[in-house]
């Protein structure tokens, strides 16, 4: 699995999400991708699944060592006190002593930045977390975090696919080699009906899905964790690596519509 590296750590560009998964369900989805040869797993305290998560973890036979695990905390936590008790219930769930990478969710209006990440900053001198990093953040509030705060950012996870415009975030990421994470990389599954991705899937003999995940995973510092229960489709999204795009497959995607956003709650910072 290639990697791209950030603030000493390896991330598997290929990730699992486990959005909206639950229970012994998302246990056994863990542990089939773990076995098929996925390493970089995603979820969140506001998932309600840490749980199922740790406990796929737990009967998996990869090591914890090789595996990369990221979680959030909610908005509703981001004071000093807030985050030390969101992780200390995070790690307890996931039955686990650290966390690879540990996330603000979504940014708060009233939040303090500088205190968030000092935070983070003391829960990795504990050993608690490898790195600290962001999702849902714009490149205003990037800038804030980089450069005013000088906040060692290891990611920021937006939603980002086919048919949505991220290159004024992705051009500042780049521009501070911070990796963007993409979620939603399939767009919920809405993308089976699109004429020009539906073209390059067949040029290709793959699915519209495949082809939208090599789309990423064709960009320089992108990583892409799409939600995939079944066995089928996390050995689909794995295959979705070996397509190689050629340059009229990139013109074609490039004239899909780019402002469909799936992800919009009422909290959600003004995008750039």
């Amino acid at each position: 699995m290639e990697t791209l590296s950030t603030r000493g750590l390896e991330m598997p560009r290929l990730g699992l999400g486990t959005y909206r998964m639950a229970g012994e369900a998302c246990a056994q989805a863990v542990e089939h991708a773990l076995s098929l040869g996925y390493r970089h797993i995603d979820t969140a305290e506001m998932y309600e699944n840490e749980e199922g998560v740790g406990a796929g973890l737990a009967v998996s036979s990869v090591p914890r060592a090789d595996i990369f695990l990221t979680t959030k905390v909610w908005h509703d936590h981001l004071t000093r006190d807030g985050i030390r008790r969101a992780l200390d219930g995070s790690l307890e769930k996931l039955k686990t002593d650290h966390v690879d990478l540990y996330l603000v969710h979504w940014p708060a209006p009233d939040m303090d930045m500088g205190e968030i990440f000092e935070t983070m900053a003391a829960l990795k001198e504990e050993g608690l977390i490898k790195a600290m990093g962001a999702a849902n953040f714009t490149v205003d509030l990037m800038k804030s975090a980089v450069e005013e705060i000088g906040a060692p950012i290891a990611c920021n996870q937006v939603e980002y696919h086919v048919k949505l415009d991220q290159s004024k975030l992705l051009g500042y990421l780049r521009a501070k080699d911070i990796p963007l994470v993409a979620y939603v990389p399939l767009g919920q599954g809405r993308l089976a009906d699109e004429d020009g991705l539906v073209a390059v899937a067949e040029k290709h003999g793959a699915s519209p899905a495949q082809i939208a995940l090599a789309w990423l995973m064709d960009q320089d510092g992108v990583a892409a964790i799409p939600k995939a229960g079944r066995l089928e489709s996390q050995q689909a999204n794995l295959d979705a690596l070996k397509i190689t795009l050629d340059d009229e497959d990139r013109k074609v995607i490039a004239a899909l519509p780019k402002d469909q956003r799936y992800v919009d709650p009422s909290f959600a910072p003004d995008c750039d």
